[in-house]
């Protein structure tokens, strides 16, 4: 079957109160309808609070399973969670991080984007989720969604066609990834894989598998 976009979100950032204190946050996004334009930084008129570690290139735009949402319900014992639940721009149909490789290359509109890495969470997913131990919870399950890096820009919309155009080569999937740096048992042959397959990880990811390597 063919991955589709089932919904795409946008927000500018918010200011809310948490623990006493102003925070501002991009995290909170919306459904729109028709096309929207993507750029090699993002989403027209989407926004993130943070820039030291929010968009950028390796995050352009934010992807997420929309097969997770049913797990998630169940888990959290409601009916239905909110569109954009988890701070997304494109709720995607067929995908997982299981399927979908680092470095794997897809169309949607006119837009051509590489996966570039998992989403790690902050504290202000905690904030959205009404949980502030829902962070490490997400991070633990590996439904951690997909940042795309930009690399034509164009538009989407709802209902486009999300079509891998170009897999990886290495066959090193998301979730190979996350259970390399996280997981309890060590691979360091993974680790080093990952590093010398991998040249256009971030600085903070090959960080972390270079501390994962040396153990």
């Amino acid at each position: 079957m063919t991955a589709v976009i089932d919904s795409v979100s946008i927000g500018e950032p918010r200011t809310v109160v948490h623990d006493g204190r102003d925070v501002e946050t991009g995290i909170y996004k919306s459904p729109v309808d028709g096309p929207v334009r993507v750029t090699a930084l993002g989403i027209e008129g989407d926004g993130q609070a943070d820039l030291s570690v929010h968009g950028g290139r390796d995050k352009a735009v934010y992807a997420y399973p929309l097969k997770h949402y049913a797990s998630w319900a169940a888990e959290l014992g409601v009916d239905a969670l909110e569109p954009s639940q988890f701070g997304e721009n494109l709720a995607v149909t067929e995908i997982d991080e299981d399927n979908v490789r680092i470095g794997d290359r897809f169309r949607f509109g006119t837009v051509v984007a590489i996966v570039a890495q998992p989403r790690l969470p902050c504290f202000k997913l905690g904030i959205r989720m009404g949980d502030p131990g829902f962070p490490p919870r997400f991070l633990q399950s590996g439904r951690l969604g997909i940042y795309l890096r930009v690399e034509a820009e164009g538009e989407t919309q709802a209902g486009d066609a999300f079509e891998l155009v170009e897999p990886a080569p290495h066959g090193i999937t998301v979730t190979m990834l996350w259970r390399c740096v996280f997981g309890k048992d060590v691979d360091r042959d993974l680790a080093r894989r990952c590093l010398d397959q991998m040249p256009h990880l971030d600085e903070g990811w090959r960080r972390r598998l270079q501390a994962r390597a040396a153990l």
